[in-house]
């Protein structure tokens, strides 16, 4: 009979309530084979038969009874080493082996509706008991329902998964409110915890994203979150810089003339009508009705109909 791998995953599984990660289940399997060849070996404590003498033993002192230990120890003794998990086993089982096999698992434990499932966590994979029976397991531990987190609270976690390191200050200017509340709730819930200090004047604090936020969320490392342009590094930096500096619009971007094209406009205007006034003079005309006028020694008006009055009929 081939070795099962699958069962004997399912154990170590069951037996840990830490997440397996492939290295540590590939670590039990080095330590199986440095236990299997030990096995009938006398400890190093204990003196060697010399020229093929006999060992005296040394008879303990035997410790009291526990009948329940004694009942417990007779079923162990009683059940047979399977030839399905303790013969054949490799030395070396591939690390896609060992997921595609875990793989396999969480697939059955999903279709056979037992109430675990196998979820992979950050830390490695993990047996836990599906949500449906969150309400038995919170009475079994006496434990208060889950608190949701408010949206202020939300947003300020978003924040700092897509920023981290960040601090305080530069959560309130992306929000645009106090973030000290919500800061101190997420840490509360060790969903965010203090990485350090800032190199900025006063040392700020800065804060990250814990274990315990990739579990809330359900993915494995914050690779995986959702990309956001909104929250990205490149255009949250010039944002803060733009908010930290700030410019005043000149006149140009708010649609008016900036001040010196307008004096430049008034000189070209009086340049030009110096020119025609030159211009005029030079010709022995009026450069104006008022001008026509006073030559001629009426009104304007007269001026302007004089040329009419004394044309050859």
């Amino acid at each position: 009979m081939a070795f099962n791998l699958k069962k004997v995953l399912k154990a170590l599984l069951f037996s840990s309530n830490q997440p397996l990660s492939i290295a540590e289940i590939q670590d039990t399997f080095t330590r199986f084979h440095e236990q299997a060849a030990g096995v009938g070996a006398l400890p190093a404590s204990q003196p060697q038969p010399e020229n093929g003498g006999e060992t005296t033993v040394v008879p303990r002192e035997a410790a009291p009874a526990d009948p329940a230990v004694g009942r417990f120890d007779g079923i162990l003794s009683e059940a047979p080493e399977a030839e399905e998990l303790y013969q054949d086993v490799p030395s070396l089982v591939p690390a896609a082996q060992i997921r595609e096999t875990l793989e396999q698992l969480a697939l059955e434990l999903r279709a056979g509706d037992d109430g675990f499932l196998l979820v992979e966590t950050a830390q490695g994979y993990r047996l836990v008991t599906q949500p449906r029976f969150a309400r038995w397991v919170r009475a079994l531990r006496s434990e208060p329902p889950p608190v949701k987190l408010s949206q202020s609270a939300m947003e300020t976690l978003a924040v700092v998964a897509y920023r981290q390191p960040v601090t305080r200050a530069e959560i309130e200017h992306i929000r645009g409110v106090s973030a000290e509340a919500g800061l101190n709730r997420l840490l509360e819930r060790e969903l965010v915890y203090i990485v350090g200090r800032a190199d900025l004047p006063g040392r700020p604090i800065q804060y990250g994203t814990t274990e315990a936020f990739l579990e809330f969320i359900g993915v494995k490392s914050l690779d995986e979150l959702p990309a956001s342009d909104v929250l990205s590094q490149r255009q949250i930096d010039g944002w803060l810089q733009n908010a930290m500096n700030p410019t005043h619009p000149s006149d140009r971007e708010m649609g008016l003339s900036e001040e010196g094209e307008e004096q430049l406009s008034l000189d070209d205007a009086a340049r030009a009508a110096a020119a025609k006034e030159t211009a005029a003079t030079a010709a022995g005309a009026p450069s104006s009705p008022q001008e026509g006028a006073a030559l001629s020694g009426g009104t304007p008006e007269a001026a302007a109909i004089a040329p009419s009055q004394s044309a050859p009929t």
